[in-house]
């Protein structure tokens, strides 16, 4: 992970913290953590929040140096999500408001690692997978098959239930490309 990434995490992660904000990183740097090393020059943030904690999550992301990219206020409300900047990095840093049951246990899964100087919460693999089935971009596919591969011990049941809830939503099969994935990844005991 370039040397910036840890710095900017280890001040994201202290400011929400210090503004009591469920947090767990998600997208392209939790892929980082499970899967294959890969180019991403974002970070994506789930927060345990939703509009109504909008002031403090702008005070957070303040707090860590980072620039709201748009007035936070009625975007947020419509977007749920607070797109910033660092600017002294150019590092785009999305704080994605969210209080979904599936997030709120996807939150309470979060793992503590470490990155760098800090101690970063990031979403369990399994939460990781979920996330990219359902976006289903191939790039997505690609991580999910990279973290098939490398994590020893998934919890199959956990993704398919969810991605079965998911595929109402998305009108479009997420289990059955999941499986095939699982099956011609998974590393051979």
């Amino acid at each position: 992970m370039p040397s910036v990434f840890p710095e900017l995490l280890a001040r994201i992660a202290a400011a929400l913290d210090k503004h009591s904000l469920p947090y767990m990183l998600i997208g392209g740097q939790a892929v980082l953590v499970y899967g294959e090393p890969r180019l991403t020059r974002d970070i994506d943030i789930t927060l345990g929040a939703g509009p109504e904690r909008l002031a403090d999550i702008v005070r957070a992301a303040e707090g860590a140096g980072l620039r709201p990219l748009v007035d936070p206020g009625e975007f947020a409300r419509q977007t749920f999500v607070v797109p910033c900047a660092d600017d002294a990095s150019g590092i785009r840093v999305d704080l994605i408001l969210s209080f979904s049951p599936y997030e709120q246990q996807a939150l309470a899964r979060a793992r503590a690692v470490d990155i760098g100087p800090a101690r970063v919460r990031v979403a369990s693999p399994e939460d990781v997978i979920v996330h990219k089935m359902v976006a289903g971009r191939p790039r997505d596919l690609e991580d999910v098959a990279s973290i098939v591969a490398k994590v020893a011990i998934l919890d199959g049941d956990y993704i398919t239930r969810w991605l079965r809830e998911f595929e109402s939503v998305v009108s479009r099969p997420l289990v059955e490309p999941f499986l095939r994935i699982f099956h011609s990844d998974r590393p051979r005991q």
